[in-house]
């Protein structure tokens, strides 16, 4: 079933580029694949029950996320929603995702964390529902790991009347820094009733003492 035929012609249409290195061809390459690096073990974020993450955000992982993030560049999402959904164990009843800022989304046309949640929603056949909005308050990018902790931004259930907070929510973000955001977003969700929250992003931040990854990562496509 075609669910968007102007995309699916300029799919066609259009040539693929690697979003890492902009070869033609697989997004991502097989060179910026193999150099994914594995998301750094870090601590669970307050008021979240499980974090997972694919890769590290850094390197060819960090080319892929701010593609799509900044440019649009939606070649690589399939796979990356595919490999996503694959670490996720049985359990979620409902997917949902950290919102962007209204007025990012309005200037991009998109938030990238809906992108990936609908796209891992659909692999996993789950609902996909918007269960947050993003209250105002500063952008995180940007800022310190300090400035992150210590004004994290602010979320509420969303008024869109949808229900279905309660029981096991899977968020999904893009990107897991200090896990300030993941824990405001996970802490407006249990006041709408969820009982279990996991996180799941693309990719976490290494954190600043961390060595350079050099060897190869499982890689996607």
């Amino acid at each position: 079933m075609v669910s968007h035929p102007g995309r699916t012609v300029r799919g066609v249409l259009l040539a693929t580029t690697c979003p890492g290195c902009g070869a033609p061809g697989a997004a991502p390459c097989a060179g910026c694949a193999a150099g994914l690096a594995p998301a750094p073990a870090l601590p669970l974020p307050a008021g979240v029950d499980a974090c997972l993450a694919l890769f590290a955000y850094e390197g060819p992982g960090r080319s892929l996320l701010t593609g799509l993030k900044y440019a649009n560049q939606r070649a690589a999402l399939r796979g990356l929603a595919t490999a996503m959904a694959a670490l996720v164990p049985p359990g979620p009843g409902m997917v949902t995702w950290v919102p962007t800022t209204a007025g990012r989304r309005r200037a991009r046309g998109f938030d990238q964390a809906e992108l990936l949640a609908r796209a891992v929603g659909r692999r996993l056949r789950r609902p996909c529902r918007p269960l947050l909005r993003r209250l105002e308050g500063p952008p995180q990018t940007g800022r310190s790991r300090a400035e992150r902790r210590a004004s994290p931004p602010a979320f509420a259930p969303a008024r869109s009347g949808h229900r279905g907070a309660a029981g096991h929510v899977l968020l999904v973000d893009d990107v897991v820094t200090t896990g300030a955001t993941a824990t405001a977003a996970a802490r407006a969700l249990r006041s709408a009733g969820a009982a279990r929250v996991t996180l799941l992003a693309a990719a976490r931040t290494p954190p600043p003492w961390a060595p350079p990854w050099t060897a190869g990562a499982p890689p996607v496509h």
